[in-house]
C-alpha cells in the first residue's frame, strides 16, 4: 500500500481500539442471588495497544503487517492503588512467551486501558522461559507482592520437548512500575505452582498457600498447602508443606485445585477463592470455589461450602483451552463491594461483581457437600419439602 493508504489504516487501527476501551459494559442479571456478570470481558487482545503489534515505520512495514501478535490476554492479578484500579494481565505472544502487563480503570470495570510498556520482569541467576498468572499482594511489610509461576525447561528429560519445571517467583514493587526480583520459593517439593502469600506476618513470619506437585502436570497426592518463610528475601519452607484444602474424588476438584487470588480479611475469617479441576468426557473443566480460614490460624478451614461458586457461561466456554475459568485476582472495596476478575478459557479477563456481605453468606451459610449422592438426594429433599411449606403457607399464588 502507498503511504498515504498505509496512513489511512493505522488511524483506523488506533479508531478501532479507542472505541473499545472506551465502551461501556453492561451487568447481566444476577441468576443465583450472590453475584452479577458483565455482558462483555474487560480485556482481551483486541485491548493491547496498536504499537505492540505493528512496526508503525512505513519504510520497514510498507504493508502494516502484525510483526509481533498477541494471542491472549488472561489471569490477571488486580490490586487498588490511589482511587484506581490495576490489573497485570498474562498477555501471550503469538510466540507462547507469556509477560506481564499493567491495564488501568477508574472504577474497576469499565475503561480498562493498558500502559505504553509491559513489564520487564528483572530475572533470576537461572533466568525462566516463561512467566504467569501472577497475585498481587499487599502485605503488611509495606511492599506490594507478585508471586508468579516461573516456568523453566526440565533438562533431566531430553526425549521430551515439553518436560518443564515449575516454581514460584517472587518479585515486589512500590508502584507497579519499578519491580524488585527476589530469589524463587524452595521447599520440600519437587515443583510448585498457584502460591500465594498471605497478607499478614504469621508468628513473625512470611505465610505461603502453596501447590506442592510431584510433576509440571501430575500434582501428586496435592491440594492447596501452607508453609512459613522466616525471610522474604532469602525465602525457604524449611519444613514441609501442611495440606489444607486436599483434592477429592467426584468433586470440582478431584484432579487438582488451588489458591486463587490471597483471601480477604473479615470479622468472621479469611475469605478464599480457588479453582477446582475435574475430569470429564470433554476434557479438563475448571470452576471457581470458595472456603474459608480462621482469623487465629489462617491454615485451618472453617467453612467449606459444596458445589462450585463460578463456572463457564457460554462464549466463555470457547477459547484457547476451552472450558476453563481462572481467578487470581479480586478487589475488596471501601463500599463492601468486590470485585471479581476471572478469565475464561485462557483467552480473556471478565469481571464480576458481589459484595463482602453476600460472600460471606454464602460461604458460612450454603451446606457443605455431603459426601455421596444418596446424600446430596436427602440434602435436597430436605431443603425442597420445608420450600414447599413455605409456598404453600405464605406464597400460595406463586405456585399454581
Amino acid at each position: 500500500m502507498n503511504k498515504s493508504e498505509f496512513d489511512y489504516r493505522l488511524k483506523e487501527l488506533f479508531a478501532e481500539q479507542q472505541q473499545l476501551v472506551n465502551k461501556k459494559n453492561e451487568a447481566l442479571k444476577s441468576d443465583n442471588g450472590i453475584f452479577h456478570r458483565y455482558k462483555h470481558p474487560i480485556l482481551t487482545r483486541e485491548h493491547t495497544p496498536v504499537f505492540w503489534k505493528y512496526d508503525l515505520d512505513y519504510k520497514n512495514n510498507p504493508h502494516l503487517i502484525q510483526r509481533l501478535g498477541v494471542n491472549t490476554t488472561f489471569n490477571a492479578g488486580a490490586i487498588e492503588l490511589n482511587g484506581k484500579y490495576y490489573l497485570i494481565a498474562r498477555v501471550e505472544g503469538f510466540d507462547v512467551k507469556s509477560f506481564f502487563a499493567v491495564a488501568e480503570s477508574l472504577d474497576g470495570i469499565h475503561h480498562f486501558k493498558f500502559w505504553d510498556h509491559p513489564i520487564v520482569l528483572p530475572i533470576t541467576e537461572d533466568p525462566e522461559m516463561n512467566v504467569y498468572d501472577i497475585r498481587l499482594v499487599k502485605h503488611e511489610d509495606g511492599w506490594i507482592y507478585g508471586t508468579f509461576c516461573a516456568e523453566r525447561k526440565d533438562t533431566s528429560n531430553r526425549n521430551d520437548s515439553s518436560a518443564a519445571i515449575a516454581s514460584c517467583g517472587i518479585a515486589r514493587t512500590k508502584d507497579l512500575i519499578s519491580w524488585e526480583r527476589l530469589p524463587d520459593l524452595v521447599s520440600t517439593a519437587d515443583q510448585q505452582r498457584n502460591c500465594v502469600l498471605h497478607p499478614e506476618f504469621v508468628n513473625n513470619k512470611y505465610a505461603f498457600y502453596t501447590r506442592p506437585q510431584k510433576g509440571f502436570i501430575d500434582t501428586g497426592d496435592s491440594g492447596i498447602a501452607w508453609g512459613l518463610v522466616e525471610d522474604i528475601e532469602n525465602p525457604i519452607i524449611k519444613e514441609e508443606e501442611m495440606l489444607i484444602d486436599p483434592r477429592q474424588y467426584h468433586t470440582y476438584k478431584e484432579v487438582k485445585n488451588g489458591q486463587g487470588p490471597a483471601p480477604i480479611k473479615t470479622k468472621f475469617g479469611w475469605l478464599h477463592l480457588a479453582h477446582g479441576v475435574r475430569r470429564t468426557a470433554a476434557g479438563l473443566r475448571y470452576v471457581l470455589y470458595m472456603f474459608m480460614t480462621s482469623l487465629q490460624d489462617p491454615k485451618k478451614v472453617i467453612h467449606r461450602p459444596g458445589g462450585h461458586f463460578l463456572e463457564p457461561l457460554g462464549e466463555e466456554r470457547v477459547g484457547d483451552v476451552s472450558n476453563v475459568v481462572f481467578s487470581n485476582g479480586w478487589i475488596l472495596k471501601d463500599t463492601g463491594e468486590v470485585l471479581i476478575y476471572y478469565a475464561s478459557s485462557d483467552t480473556r479477563m471478565h469481571v464480576a461483581v458481589s459484595n463482602i456481605d453476600k460472600l460471606i453468606d454464602y460461604t458460612i451459610n450454603n451446606p457443605e457437600d455431603a459426601g455421596r449422592t444418596q446424600l446430596c438426594a436427602a440434602q435436597r429433599d430436605d431443603m425442597i419439602t420445608k420450600n414447599l411449606k413455605i409456598l404453600e403457607s405464605q406464597y400460595a399464588d406463586i405456585k399454581k
